[in-house]
């Protein structure tokens, strides 16, 4: 196990700039996942850690080495792929050993490891199969023996579960989380799969464009997201945005006004361009809100289309009760939609017209023209010397 730090990464590519001066320290045995859209630099910034890609400025430590100029095969890591990538003419046990015969490794050594990760990922019994009578789950797992044998200081994962059918991805995502259980090794995992990156992470590194946007546990990431661009990509679906101005008493959109306590945007002025925010779980029908302890005033709007998820409704909302846009377009994106999420025996239907609250302690606030969040809930609580949530992405 170790600890993995990066100082000031960059890596350019001749015009484009694939990472941009990305900080972060990963604790010994902690469980790191990038995430971000394609393009982002995610997987530029693991094959950094992993000595496949020489950064263009920057230092890489691991432990208390700097590995930035030593080879792959020095820095103690093992790396697990998109691309399962084993040989069809070798069975389990060859397959899973290979690395180890490469090195030399006495016979009764290599049967030693071979069998102990075979046990840790559940093959027992199959080392004599070759790899087209296993399943996708199975071929996975024999990847991920192939790096438990090198007993690595760190496991490199780049989108592993990618290839894999929706129920078996959901079940490797267990199991992974029970293997890094039981070794406690420093995991960094690269997915673009938000359910991945929440449910197994102790931490989510969320990229754009190169740039280490927030780094936070998960519902750190959800709740408290440090800018606009955390708070569209982390959740899904994402959060209803609208364009406002700050006036005397709250928020005035387009649509509907939002009282605000002028102490949880003390850093803005009166006139002031900002960007609310709420996410779908935030928006309640105004008849069952007395649960909620700061409701906005009773917005007017149309329901438009009506999404049953099984243990929840998505219900599109249109503000604008002229509007003919289609739904098809995000609602996140348009200024006379919003997004709300029902139980399943609500009683609602298509074209009906309702009178939905926000959840004031639940809605956020960013900055127009920056993108960073002033406040995670406009409202100043009995108590707090103030009334944002405390945002800070640990760079």
């Amino acid at each position: 196990m170790a600890r993995v730090r990066l100082e000031n990464v960059t890596k350019r590519y001749e015009d484009v700039t694939a990472v941009d001066d990305v900080s972060l320290d990963i604790d010994d045995g902690e469980f790191v996942t990038f995430v971000g859209p394609s393009g982002c630099g995610k997987s530029t910034t693991m094959e950094t850690v992993a000595g496949l890609t020489r950064p263009s400025g920057g230092r890489v430590y691991i432990g208390d080495d700097d590995v930035t100029d030593l080879a792959p095969k020095d820095r103690g890591v093992a790396m697990v792929f998109q691309n399962i990538a084993l040989f069809p003419h070798m069975d389990v046990f060859e397959n899973i050993s290979f690395g180890l015969r490469l090195r030399k490794y006495d016979d009764d050594e290599i049967r030693r490891r071979v069998e102990g990760a075979a046990e840790i990922v559940q093959l027992e019994g199959m080392l004599d199969r070759m790899p087209d009578e296993l399943s996708g789950g199975q071929r996975q797992r024999v990847a991920i023996a192939r790096a438990i044998v090198r007993n690595p200081d760190v496991f490199l994962m780049d989108e592993p579960l990618a290839n894999l059918d929706a129920k078996l991805r959901v079940h490797m995502r267990t199991e992974l989380q029970r293997l890094h259980r039981e070794l406690g090794t420093t995991v960094i995992y690269v997915t673009h799969d938000q359910a991945e990156a929440m449910t197994m992470s102790d931490r989510i590194a969320v990229l754009n464009e190169g740039k280490l946007q927030q780094i936070a546990p998960p519902l750190t990431c959800y709740n408290e997201p440090a800018n606009r661009f955390v708070a569209g990509f982390i959740g899904s679906p994402s959060m209803n945005v609208a364009e406002g101005e700050l006036v005397e008493g709250g928020l005035e959109t387009e649509h509907f006004r939002i009282e605000v306590d002028r102490a949880v945007v003390s850093d803005a002025s009166i006139g002031d361009a900002l960007t609310f925010g709420v996410r779908p779980e935030d928006v309640h029908l105004e008849a069952e809100s007395s649960s909620i302890e700061y409701p906005t005033d009773p917005i007017t709007a149309r329901t438009d289309v009506l999404e049953p998820m099984g243990d929840e409704v998505f219900v599109y909302l249109v503000l604008d009760e002229g509007s003919s846009r289609s739904m098809a377009q995000d609602p996140a994106t348009a200024a006379d939609q919003l997004l709300m999420s029902v139980t399943p025996d609500t009683e609602i239907r298509a074209e009906q017209s309702v009178e939905v609250v926000l959840d004031r302690s639940k809605c956020h606030l960013f900055e127009t023209e920056t993108g960073d969040a002033l406040t995670h809930g406009v409202v100043r609580r009995s108590g707090s010397d103030s009334g944002t949530a405390e945002t800070q992405a640990d760079d």
